[in-house]
């Protein structure tokens, strides 16, 4: 199958899809913006994020267009918040958008995808690189309480 180019109602970035590296071949439509997943910026992270993780934990998903392995974990991530059903919220950092990359360097990001998890104002734990529906339950399960 050639390789794909898609883009989606809430970000119209192009977005390929590569097939017969085995790497991609998953990637689907990324989720819209929701009550439960939503793009947010360096700007409104302390509102989005630290204040609103006193009501449910909120793990904050830094990607970058350019990057495969963030375009191979975000339907991963879109499944678990699903099996979640609102118990824990999906905010989504472009790094390369605005004055987002100051996020990566006040949390010591090296590389991405960095998936933290924060509660309660605080942040509870990291991960980096794309991982499995099963090891991002697992984390969330380790590091907060739902």
């Amino acid at each position: 199958m050639p390789d794909q180019i898609i883009t989606h109602e809430w970000n119209p970035a192009p977005r390929r899809i590569f097939y017969g590296s085995g790497f991609a071949a998953d990637i689907g439509f990324i989720m819209p913006n929701s009550a439960d997943i939503f793009d947010i910026s360096w700007e409104d992270f302390a509102e989005q994020v630290l204040s609103a993780s006193a009501q449910r934990p909120i793990m904050v998903d830094l990607w970058a267009e350019w990057c495969p392995p963030c375009l191979a974990i975000a339907p991963v991530l879109d499944k678990v918040i699903e099996e979640y059903a609102g118990a824990v919220a999906l905010a989504k950092v472009e790094v390369d958008e605005g004055e987002n990359m100051k996020l990566a360097g006040q949390y010591q990001v090296r590389g991405f995808p960095t998936i933290l998890l924060f509660q309660h104002g605080e942040l509870k734990g990291r991960f980096s690189s794309a991982q499995t529906v099963q090891f991002v339950c697992d984390f969330i399960e380790r590091h907060v309480e739902i």
